[in-house]
């Protein structure tokens, strides 16, 4: 079934069909249930009505029965079947747009109109991002997880780097490598480097780990290398073994490249004023 001729349709027995096929009855005929006694399903008794429209289309996304690319009915029809007013399902729609699980177009055209959404990637880092900034973990978790995912980033990058790549992981390291850099520019660029290996990996779930953990920690390293006597002397053993990480991966030597980038993470916490946990 073609996703430009998938569209919703609500016959009169009360049966949600999404294009020509009928969709499991388990969660989508709640559709056509008012809210009320749709709300006996969930296990908040006092849930809002906008909590309600998102998590029941949240469920059916779980349960494979809107996969990417499926169409959402109108604002109307989805109000009318939740026995909802349309602002309750505008507030949910602006819940889950924001959450990257569905996308808006306006028009007439095949990709217009409340869609699914599979480009949830910087939505999903965000909301990582946050919760890790909010959570407090052992400093020595948060060492560890982002070892995982570095020593990984750092096998693959050297693998699939090509000159284009390289060049920009150069064009990094040359910016950094400045002989005067205030704190924040270097921070940033520091970040953008780490980003930029794990993007490399060509896995699109651990660059967004590996992206939200680093950016979430961006803040509390930047003020704990503030607090450092000699900044820039730990700026520029920084950049000695990013210069070696960046040496590895161009000559695609991947198991050197996996151990460097561990001896990195692992100095930088040791020497930064960072306590014994991590928020």
């Amino acid at each position: 079934m073609s996703l430009g001729k998938t569209k919703y349709t609500r016959p009169a027995t009360g049966v949600a069909i999404l294009g020509e096929g009928k969709l499991p009855s388990t969660r989508w005929d709640l559709l056509s249930t008012s809210l009320p006694e749709a709300c006996e399903w969930l296990d908040d008794d006092h849930v809002k009505a906008y909590e309600a429209v998102r998590q029941r289309i949240e469920e059916q996304i779980l349960a494979g029965e809107l996969p990417v690319g499926s169409l959402l009915p109108s604002e109307r029809d989805l109000a009318a079947d939740f026995g909802v007013s349309r602002a309750a399902v505008r507030e949910a729609l602006r819940m889950m747009g924001a959450q990257g699980i569905i996308t808006s177009r306006v028009g007439a055209g095949p990709t217009s109109g409340t869609r699914i959404s599979a480009q949830n990637g910087p939505a999903l880092g965000r909301l990582l991002q946050l919760h890790v900034a909010l959570s407090e973990f052992p400093l020595d978790e948060v060492v560890e997880a982002r070892v995982m995912l570095e020593r990984f980033s750092s096998i693959m990058a050297a693998a699939n780097a090509d000159a284009g790549s390289l060049a920009h992981l150069g064009d990094l390291l040359a910016e950094m490598e400045a002989e005067h850099m205030e704190l924040e520019q270097f921070n940033e660029l520091d970040t953008r480097f780490h980003i930029s290996i794990a993007q490399l990996a060509e896995n699109q779930f651990v660059a967004v780990l590996t992206t939200a953990v680093r950016q979430a920690l961006a803040i509390p390293i930047r003020t704990a290398s503030d607090e450092l006597d000699d900044y820039q002397a730990f700026r520029r053993e920084l950049n000695r073994q990013h210069r070696r990480v960046f040496e590895a991966i161009a000559s695609r030597d991947s198991a050197r490249a996996a151990d460097l980038i561990e001896e990195h993470i692992r100095t930088a916490y040791a020497i930064l004023p960072m306590g014994d946990s991590q928020s």
